[in-house]
């Protein structure tokens, strides 16, 4: 929904775009002839690119799927039948077809379009989506709990952007094909040889065998009729496993066979017609079905099929001119400072090795790919393997150095626990994108992982203040023998220049950033600049607190005999955060001393900018100040007082 108080959204030119402007809803896309669908898509296509070129936005996935998307809708009765979006940047042609086209300009925007799958925004998203490679296992779970309420609907998983390269895709297939009775299932394989970098693995190389099946289909269906079904009949069993070993010898399809689906393809998935003589077979067919279509990222937008990386995501462009660097000078961000220091250590440490789950550019891993290639490690969507991989690299001597969202963390937690910390092995997560990270909503904040992590034996646990201290943590938790975590923010910090040099921080020891009095602020990472400000102004104490675990016992104790009171500050969920081991720390020592607790609510916020919901949290300099003087309100004038004395 648009914000009340914003402009009304620009209604969709009919004179440009003649059928897209009659479709608000797939019930009215199948009120068309299927003879102009190809004109419908090449509408949509060019509404998707004039829209994000406005918004910004995941742009190449989209572009990928546009005939597919048209195809579906027109076939299938959504939103009765349920279509599964995997990685849900692929989904905003989806939105336009589905009531939100008139507002996709509002794209991850405060109180604009969510930029992935959102149930509670329409019923035609029909599964929240953010990770990847979950699509096969809720569409299982809807087919069957469908099947059980006696319901025909269908349902279609659509899966692809790398989503195929995370272990939970093949649980799915492997359950879906093993299941009496057969599930009725169409898992759709959006094949593009691309997640937001090049696909790694394998699956890739054998999915890059693209020699079509149709005859292969006819000759199997045939079969089925002549022979009988294969659970009951002998000889109908030999010919499907004479099927499958022959049919893999041309396509890529013995895996999917053997684990109980029905393979289709490859096809060509920009090919309208193709797509949708293919998909009107396969709703007359009974079981799991894997339709395997081949895509180009980008496709139709020539800028975009030549960069598929470049135009994963893009800020608002120009469509004429494309995407244009930015000249002016810019702070660095987080991720720049983790990408020098990683290379900066490597030379001077052999045994380090890099580690990414499939984000190379958004880790900020690009620079050292190319300089040190023996030592990186692109393991694809597969956290939990990313985390394992690196105990294992431990266990022979090498340091790994894991680099991975906040957010994609939380899908390797066990494997952090189980393979790395109880064995007390030497690995640095190095996490990007902590606390609040803005448009992209819920599904990719980090407000959780200074209370999960926390909680960790054996665990060292730092948050940097800045971005000097950002590279020193890197070092010290590199240096440390045993597992450690360096968890920052996504974007530029406060300005603070570094040093070259790879110098330690001692573990366990906080800052003192101002001498004040009455109450401190324990300030954890990136709300240490704001709590220094708010300091300033009331004549309060500030402490840059710097690990969350160990926390600095001597110097909180010391706090505690001095000032009447404690703030806690930390751009993380406050239950379980930073603050409740300031107040178990106390607890434990018998030292009762009033603490104000500021962090992040118990609930999932929304898109929106970082500075917006900081704002709404009451993390910014106005909310920490409201908060403080809310609690205790004397010491407004000794905060006059302060200023003056400063002026």
């Amino acid at each position: 929904m648009i914000a009340p108080g914003k402009p009304e959204p620009p209604m969709i030119d009919s004179g440009r775009y003649p059928r897209l402007s009659r479709i608000a809803f797939p019930s009215d896309l199948r009120g068309f002839d299927e003879t102009e669908l190809p004109a419908i898509a090449d509408e949509l296509r060019a509404y998707l690119i004039e829209s994000v070129g406005k918004s910004g936005g995941h742009f190449g996935a989209g572009l990928g799927v546009i005939e597919l998307t048209v195809a579906l809708h027109y076939l299938y009765d959504t939103p009765g039948d349920r279509i599964v979006w995997d990685v849900g940047h692929q989904t905003y042609p989806h939105k336009i077809l589905t009531g939100r086209r008139d507002t996709i300009h509002t794209v991850k925007q405060k109180d604009g379009v969510a930029p992935f799958p959102k149930r509670e925004e329409s019923e035609y998203d029909t599964f929240g989506v953010g990770h990847s490679s979950t699509s096969i296992s809720a569409a299982l779970g809807m087919a069957i709990a469908a099947a059980r309420a006696g319901s025909e609907r269908r349902m279609v998983a659509v899966i692809g952007d790398g989503a195929m390269t995370a272990g939970m895709a093949y649980e799915a297939l492997n359950h879906a094909g093993g299941m009496d009775p057969e599930p009725n299932l169409l898992v759709v394989l959006n094949d593009n040889q691309m997640s937001i970098s090049e696909n790694v693995g394998g699956l890739t190389k054998m999915l890059g065998r693209m020699t079509g099946s149709r005859t292969l289909n006819a000759l199997r269906e045939g079969g089925k009729k002549l022979l009988g079904d294969k659970r009951t009949s002998a000889p109908a069993r030999f010919v499907r496993r004479w099927e499958e070993h022959w049919k893999g010898m041309f396509v890529p399809s013995t895996l999917f066979e053997e684990m109980g689906f029905h393979y289709t393809g490859p096809i060509d998935g920009h090919d309208i017609g193709a797509l949708l003589a293919t998909l009107k077979t396969l709703k007359t067919l009974k079981g799991p079905q894997l339709l395997h279509i081949i895509t180009t990222k980008g496709k139709g937008y020539e800028l975009a099929e030549g960069d598929q990386i470049g135009y994963h995501a893009v800020a608002p462009f120009d469509p004429e001119k494309g995407v244009v660097a930015k000249t002016s000078a810019k702070k660095p961000t987080y991720t720049d400072i983790f990408s020098d220091w990683l290379c900066d250590m490597a030379a001077a440490d052999d045994t380090l090795l890099g580690i990414t789950p499939a984000m190379r550019e958004g880790s900020g891993l690009v620079r050292f790919s190319k300089e040190y290639p023996d030592r990186y490690f692109d393991v694809g969507i597969a956290e939990q393997h990313a985390v394992t991989l690196a105990a294992g690299m431990a266990c022979e001597g090498a340091k790994p150095v894991v680099a991975i969202y906040s957010t994609f963390l939380q899908r390797g937690y066990d494997q952090l626990v189980h393979d790395v910390a109880i064995q007390d092995l030497d690995v640095l997560f190095a996490i990007d994108r902590g606390g609040v990270v803005g448009p992209d909503g819920a599904t990719h904040a980090g407000n959780l992982d200074l209370s999960y992590l926390r909680c960790v034996p054996n665990m060292v646990v730092m948050a940097p203040a800045d971005e000097n201290e950002c590279r020193q943590m890197l070092s010290t938790g590199f240096c440390h023998p045993g597992p450690a975590a360096v968890r920052y923010p996504r974007g530029a910090g406060p300005g603070v220049a570094m040093q070259a040099n790879l110098d330690t921080l001692p573990i366990g020891k906080a800052e003192l950033r101002r001498k004040g009095a009455r109450v401190a602020l324990l300030a954890f990472g990136a709300l240490v600049p704001a709590a220094e400000k708010v300091g300033a102004e009331l004549g309060l104490t500030v402490v840059n607190m710097r690990f969350v675990k160990p926390l600095d016992r001597e110097l909180i104790l010391d706090l505690a005999k001095t000032h009447e009171g404690f703030v806690t500050l930390e751009d993380n969920v406050f239950a379980g955060g930073a603050g409740s081991g300031v107040a178990e720390l106390l607890s434990e020592a018998n030292v009762q001393i009033p603490i104000l607790h500021l962090g992040l609510p118990d609930e999932f916020q929304h898109h929106a900018s970082r500075e917006d919901l900081l704002a709404e949290a009451g993390l910014d300099i106005d909310g920490i100040r409201a908060s403080v003087l809310k609690r205790w309100p004397e010491l407004h004038a000794a905060g006059n007082l302060a200023v003056r004395a400063a002026s």
